[in-house]
């Protein structure tokens, strides 16, 4: 008899993005730019830390439509240039998200997988994951057209 798959802690999505892997690494690399898109919508940002390299810490408050505050703090894992971002949240809900960016002509296929320290804790916030995922690559991209009609 088959065993079911255990549930995932992990969540994917892709998106092709009409930009480089350097302007899209570059919307991460940015803080002005990363606080313009972060999260889901109505979401903004406030920085306090924002240590782009290996080992870096990254601290924020994103603030709610609501106006609720959600305190943040991660550590960039890994920075390849063009190619890899990868960021782990440390505290609650505990996850590393894993950006790969991938050239597709002179578009990029961007890679998105967030895997959290348990399935118990994926299960619990899947529903609010999800579309909270698929919104912050849909403000991405467009904070990314507006970059790349701004003004030289």
């Amino acid at each position: 008899m088959t065993q079911p798959s255990p549930p995932s802690a992990s969540f994917q999505t892709q998106r092709l993005l009409q930009h480089t892997p350097q302007a899209v690494f570059q919307a991460f690399e940015s803080p002005e730019l990363l606080a313009q898109w972060w999260g889901p919508s109505g979401f903004t940002n406030t920085f306090s830390s924002f240590e782009f390299r290996p080992g870096g810490a990254w601290q924020f408050t994103m603030h709610g439509p609501d106006g609720t505050d959600y305190p943040n703090q991660s550590i960039f894992r890994e920075l390849v240039p063009g190619q890899r971002v990868v960021i782990e949240h440390i505290n609650a809900p505990r996850f590393t998200l894993t950006v790969t960016l991938q050239a597709e002509g002179k578009a990029t296929l961007l890679h998105w997988l967030q895997t959290f320290e348990s399935t118990e804790v994926a299960k619990a916030v899947g529903h609010i994951v999800e579309p909270a995922n698929e919104q912050n690559l849909d403000r991405l991209a467009a904070s990314l057209a507006r970059v790349s009609t701004s003004p030289v």
